[in-house]
């Protein structure tokens, strides 16, 4: 479901919602649509873009990690062509790296997929103005890590981090490290279950990421980043 358009429909702030799981995904646009316009949804990284690019919606709500990426590429990926459009994490993750990851790409605010209906319009709204939401327990490291202070270590963040491992998803990281021991892809998908297609496309994903060519240099890289 998607419409072209600009910022307000029927002066009801307008929405795209991004997320893998459909059921979820009807479920936060029945608990919404009568307060916001939903103008558009997507399952994954591609139709995501063109859904926003079609609706330019006043915010996206979208989830960290969806099956073919992540919701950082795709505010990578719109948010210097369309910069009054504004992103809301929704996600079940409140790792610190997840939650930077997204601020740190553009988004104006995460929240946590235990928040209420009534709550998360509240928080679309606040987004839509320019004002920053996060779920309580989420806006003290956030704050910590932007204002350099060690509670953001506290919390797992590492301020040193490379800035390109936060564009992998959990699932990359985790086939990043099984290639870096060496395993291969038929040992990986047995020890993550998952098929060796997908270990194959997580593996390519991670070496593009990375910007590395091959396993030996992806070996290397992990060494040196003592990721292993």
């Amino acid at each position: 479901m998607s419409s072209a358009g600009s910022s307000r429909s029927a002066d009801r702030t307008t929405v795209v919602v991004i997320d893998d799981h459909m059921l979820f995904r009807r479920g936060v646009v029945s608990a919404i649509g009568d307060l916001v316009a939903v103008v558009g949804e997507a399952d994954d990284v591609g139709s995501g873009i063109a859904a926003i690019r079609e609706a330019v919606p006043d915010v996206v709500l979208l989830d960290v990690h969806l099956s073919s990426g992540s919701g950082r590429e795709i505010i990578e990926a719109v948010s210097v062509d369309l910069p009054r459009v504004r992103f809301l994490a929704l996600s079940v993750s409140d790792a610190p790296a997840d939650v930077l990851g997204l601020v740190r790409a553009g988004a104006r605010g995460y929240v946590t997929k235990r928040i209420d209906g009534a709550e998360l319009v509240d928080a679309i709204e606040q987004v839509a103005l320019g004002n920053a939401v996060f779920s309580p327990r989420l806006a003290g490291f956030v704050l910590d890590a932007f204002t350099g202070s060690p509670g953001a270590r506290a919390q797992g963040e590492d301020p040193g981090a490379d800035p390109d491992l936060e564009r992998l998803t959990a699932r990359e990281r985790e086939v990043m490290q099984h290639l870096a021991r060496g395993y291969a892809y038929k040992e990986i998908a047995e020890a993550l279950v998952i098929s060796v297609r997908t270990v194959e496309s997580h593996a390519s994903a991670v070496l593009r990421k990375l910007q590395l060519s091959s396993r030996n240099q992806l070996a290397h890289w992990v060494s040196q980043n003592r990721l292993v």
